[in-house]
Parts: structure tokens; sequence; C-alpha cells
């Protein structure tokens, strides 16, 4: 018998995922080659070069999965989120 419940897809949810999915393993590879993830994410976010971000573990890749812009959206609406309950 099939569910006749519909499902629901929530893209803003999916989006934050699939952010903190690449962040998370572009950090990690990042710092375990010695960089500072800082510094080398705002140079790769401002230039839109992809060689700020290390090859190691394919996180240049992973990093190019979602747009700059879509990566950004999402880190500054959270970090706006956490201001707000703080406040």
């Amino acid at each position: 018998m099939a569910n006749s419940e519909t499902t629901r897809f929530n893209f803003a949810t999916d989006k934050q995922a699939n952010a903190r999915e690449i962040m998370t393993l572009v950090w990690q590879a990042l710092q375990e080659k010695g960089y500072n993830p800082i510094n080398q994410l705002v140079g790769y976010f401002i230039s839109g070069d992809p060689t700020y971000i290390t090859n190691y573990k394919g996180a240049r890749g992973i990093i190019r999965r979602m747009e700059r812009d879509e990566l950004l959206e999402v880190i500054i609406t959270d970090f706006c989120s956490r201001l707000q309950k703080n406040d």
C-alpha cells in the first residue's frame, strides 16, 4: 500500500545542510594541510579563485559544489540568526 502523505521538500534546510557539510570538509582539509582556514576562505570568497582552497581530500572540488554566493548566504544567515538570539 502506497503512502498517501505528501513529502515536503525544504530547499532552505537542504541548502543549509549542504553548506555545512561543504564548509566542514573544506575547513578540515585546510587545517590538516597547515593553512589558516579563515584566511584561505576569505581569499576564495572575495576573489573567486579556487586555488585558495587546497586540493587535499578533494576540498577544491567540494567547495565548488555550491556557488560562492549561496555559501555566503547560508553563512551570513546563520551568523545573523545567532546574533538575534543573543539580543
